[in-house]
């Protein structure tokens, strides 16, 4: 169990590191939330899936990506691993014919329902390490670092097409220069008709 009000030790590389400090976090939060859980609880992607299917069903796995922010191969290994232990339903999408949508079933209800209270007593026992004053700034910075997140592959995605679109002008562009560089073939003198000798008759 973790006290409060242990700062790290400042000094050497890991105290600067954010990706350092992060994932020391993250072992944190999920140690709070296992311990709350229990060993027979909902792990926090699967809260994160019945979660967001709860809110919306008939969710196909691309949105439940963009719901939760696990990778497609996670995810759908993840929904399948429910689906077989009746935490999901999963049934033809009504909206793309090709994809397949996941409701509730009423095992993952139940499981949803007893897992609420203990994931909102994980957040408090979280929340409740930092001092009170800081607590809707860090959760406003992890929203920030959580929507760029969201929004990386759509950015990088623009930034491909960018780079897609520059490498085609720079090469339109280059081309054109070669051409102009070339000089302009001489046109060619044409040469006078041979005159044609008439004998006198």
């Amino acid at each position: 169990m973790v006290k409060s009000g242990n700062k790290p030790k400042r000094g050497g590389a890991l105290s600067g590191s954010p990706s350092h400090l992060i994932h020391r976090a993250l072992q944190l939060a999920l140690d709070v939330y296992s311990e709350e859980m229990g060993p027979d609880g909902l792990t926090q992607r699967q809260f994160a899936v019945l979660e967001a299917v709860s809110h919306k069903a008939g969710l196909t796995q691309t949105d439940l990506v963009r719901a939760t922010g696990i990778d497609r191969s996670t995810l759908a290994d993840l929904v399948a691993r429910m689906t077989t232990k009746g935490l999901l339903d999963r049934e033809k999408s009504t909206l793309d014919a090709r994809a397949k949508a996941v409701r509730l079933s009423p095992a993952g209800e139940a499981a949803l329902e007893a897992a609420r209270p203990r994931v909102e007593a994980a957040d408090k026992r979280i929340m409740g390490l930092l001092p009170k004053g800081k607590r809707d700034v860090f959760l406003d910075l992890l929203g920030e670092l959580a929507g760029e997140a969201d929004a990386a592959p759509v950015k990088a995605k623009a930034e491909a097409k960018a780079a897609k679109k520059a490498a085609r002008e720079l090469k339109k562009a280059e081309k054109a220069a070669k051409k102009a560089e070339k000089p302009a073939k001489a046109e060619k003198v044409k040469k006078p008709a041979k005159l044609k000798l008439v004998e006198p008759a």
